[in-house]
């Protein structure tokens, strides 16, 4: 059942996809609006007996905003020292593998910088490993 507080409607759809046009459909009928003109914001609140839905959702998509904040974050804080081991002519694998992330990310991360900066070369490749570098 799709309920249209705004017009105390009540209205039915086969599918959550059809909501927004049953609902603007009605509100057009009843109050002899152009169905182009009308336009509505689709909140679910219940289907059967899963209840809170759309506070539910606002969490979701709070969360979701958050995580991709973060991994903007995360990705910007990876470049500098990406760029540091890269200038001490670590290879770009074991730059990935202390980032945790795959080579070709790492890559990715020099390649940014190369653009920003015009200065950070990503041919570090070296014939030393990184386990022959590090001391203990």
């Amino acid at each position: 059942m799709v309920a249209v507080p705004q017009i105390d409607g009540l209205t039915q759809a086969r599918h959550l996809a059809d909501v927004e046009l049953m609902a603007r459909a009605l509100i057009a009928v009843t109050t002899g609006v152009d169905l182009s003109e009308v336009e509505i914001s689709v909140h679910v609140q219940s289907v059967g007996t899963v209840v809170n839905i759309d506070a539910r959702l606002r969490s979701i998509s709070s969360a979701r905003a958050e995580a991709s904040r973060l991994e903007r974050k995360s990705s910007h804080d990876a470049e500098p020292l990406a760029r540091d081991l890269v200038g001490q002519e670590i290879p770009l694998r074991d730059v990935g593998a202390i980032l945790g992330v795959s080579h070709q990310r790492a890559h990715q991360t020099c390649h940014a910088l190369n653009h920003l900066t015009g200065t950070l070369r990503c041919n570090a490749a070296t014939s030393r490993t990184l386990a022959e570098r590090v001391t203990a």
